[in-house]
């Protein structure tokens, strides 16, 4: 693994970081789930809060609008172990999650989705645009007293005017990215530790399932690794933050395997690329609070987003 950079930590002190956006001035966006905030991280590492977002802001996006998009999860209880924090069991009962829109200038949250037919969001978790300005994102669910909730994955117009579920019944599906061509949506299961692609057949809209599976298998790690959020390189390559054993794996999106850089916290939840060449990779530590920034051989897949072009 001697072609990755060494990770530079850029900020500590975080309450469960996840979902960093790399800004046009050189900050990075993300939010912090135990804080319940929408947060800016200064390239000098300081922290300002942008919005307080409440519950569990989980996932994040900037959409072409220039305003930030959050998948809440509701919030979740939890669990300190020396200077480690995990997230446990949904703080809640009852599923309360929704998908916030924060205007970055005045800091406005609207809630843009908090169920779909009348059914509410269980614990919404990633989110990507597509090029149509519309956005995939993933439903988690939670894990409550009464079991683990089932996770879908939606589509969803940015003015809040329309929801559609596309598939049901996952279990936990987590991190989701579009290929360089937009035709297949990837989704990372956290519990199984799979990647999935499916065929978008329209904007919005995914063709059936196979038989016993949501989409065509991917890969696997080979030995014991959660997987949680990703970004997708301008090669096609699909790279997954990876819990437990800590890292980064980068798949083959045919299938031909993975490989995995390691990387000194157990809860490497999230990955994207900035800079001028798109190699500069923010990575969140999440159980430690902190924010990598690593140089990659590779750059990253352009966003769909005008207002980070």
């Amino acid at each position: 693994m001697s072609d990755y950079g060494n990770p530079e930590v850029v900020a500590t002190g975080l309450r469960f970081p996840e979902g960093p956006v790399p800004m046009p001035d050189g900050s990075v966006l993300l939010v912090e789930i135990a804080r319940g905030t929408l947060t800016r991280v200064a390239p000098d590492g300081s922290l300002s809060v942008v919005a307080e977002l409440g519950g569990g802001p989980n996932g994040l996006a900037v959409g072409p609008d220039g305003a930030a998009y959050v998948c809440n999860n509701g919030g979740f209880e939890w669990v300190e172990a020396g200077a480690l924090l995990f997230p446990g069991h949904a703080a809640h009962a009852e599923p309360c999650g929704s998908i916030q829109r924060v205007d970055l200038t005045t800091g406005a949250v609207t809630t843009l989705y908090d169920r779909f037919e009348g059914e509410p969001l269980k614990g919404p978790n990633d989110i990507v645009f597509d090029a149509g300005g519309g956005f995939w994102f993933t439903d988690h669910g939670q894990v409550r007293d009464t079991g683990r909730d089932h996770g879908a994955i939606y589509y969803a117009a940015a003015d809040g005017s329309g929801i559609s579920r596309q598939r049901a019944d996952m279990m936990g599906p987590n991190g989701i990215g579009l290929s360089p061509d937009g035709r297949t949506l990837y989704v990372s299961e956290t519990m199984t530790a799979r990647i999935w692609a499916m065929d978008v057949v329209v904007p919005g809209e995914l063709a059936p399932p196979p038989p016993w599976a949501p989409g065509r298998f991917v890969g696997t790690p080979p030995v014991f690794r959660l997987l949680d959020s990703m970004a997708i390189e301008e090669s096609g390559r699909i790279c997954v933050g990876t819990m437990v054993e800590g890292g980064v794996t980068i798949f083959d999106p045919d299938g031909g395997g993975s490989e995995f850089l390691p990387l000194p916290d157990v809860g490497i939840t999230n990955i994207a690329f900035g800079g001028p060449d798109r190699r500069d990779a923010w990575i969140t530590a999440s159980t430690t609070g902190m924010l990598y920034r690593m140089r990659w051989p590779r750059p990253g897949l352009q966003l769909h987003n005008r207002q980070l072009n």
